[in-house]
């Protein structure tokens, strides 16, 4: 969901730096053999992600390097080595050490419920929170604090969509998912990155099955299904009246 913002900043000039928590090695298998790539799943994600970064325009990637912790209920949640259990300091200062070296003007991070109430999303909110924190403390910080937000109309959009004869089944979402309307700040119009935000996606071959909504949506309504991208800001100041068009508005540079 900021495939197009990534995109977009990299065409304007932007260092695009992204950090990822874990490799995604308890994830769902799907396209592959179960048996053959499940020990080596954690190495065939870094290389999906590596494939999709750079379709994104990314300058740097780097993974904090915690173990997925899967979904909250399975065995993996509860798996001592997991993110989400990690020591919120210890994974903030992993974070700060990366953020101090680029000195970033726009930062930004799921939102509190980490979109979907994944325990890896909603504990990269909190460390990117805590990072920042820190690093205020030692007198920096950015210009621009976001979260992505998913706005909850833009779910019933989707079920709308999903009512044609042509359009796939929409993921299903859990209740509560997605922010309010009224909070969401930016609104940034990325259709012309479609086509590689769904190239980025089609590069995480394990991660897609056979039906993925995002895959399977018609030509004709991609631009509308994923042509905007929406966030909060959570610190610094809008660039233009809401909604804003860009994450650097009033930045410059």
């Amino acid at each position: 969901m900021t495939g197009g913002v990534m995109q977009k900043a990299h065409q304007a000039g932007h260092r695009v730096v992204l950090v990822t928590s874990t490799r995604g090695e308890v994830g769902e298998i799907h396209n592959m053999d179960e048996a053959e790539t499940r020990p080596k799943l954690a190495e065939v994600r870094t290389a999906e992600l590596a494939a999709a970064a750079r379709i994104l325009g990314v300058d740097r990637q780097e993974f904090l390097d915690y173990r997925d912790s899967g979904m909250a209920g399975t065995d993996d949640n509860q798996n001592p080595a997991s993110y989400h259990l990690a020591p919120l300091e210890q994974a903030a200062e992993r974070l700060a050490a990366i953020l101090r070296e680029e000195r970033p003007e726009v930062v930004v991070t799921y939102d509190p419920t980490g979109t979907y109430f994944h325990p890896d999303h909603i504990k990269a909110h909190q460390v990117t929170t805590t990072a920042l924190d820190l690093l205020k403390g030692e007198g920096w910080e950015p210009r621009k604090f976001y979260w992505h937000g998913f706005p909850r109309s833009g779910l019933k959009a989707w079920a709308e969509l999903s009512t044609r004869p042509d359009a796939p089944e929409p993921p299903s979402f859990p209740p509560n998912m997605g922010v309010p309307d009224e909070e969401i700040t930016t609104v940034v119009d990325v259709r012309p990155f479609v086509d590689g935000k769904l190239s980025a996606f089609k590069a995480h071959l394990s991660q897609n099955g056979p039906e993925a909504f995002f895959l399977s949506t018609p030509a004709e309504l991609r631009e509308r299904a994923f042509g905007e991208e929406h966030f909060v800001l959570a610190r610094g100041e809008l660039g233009v009246p809401r909604p804003e068009p860009d994450l650097f508005a009033g930045v410059g540079g």
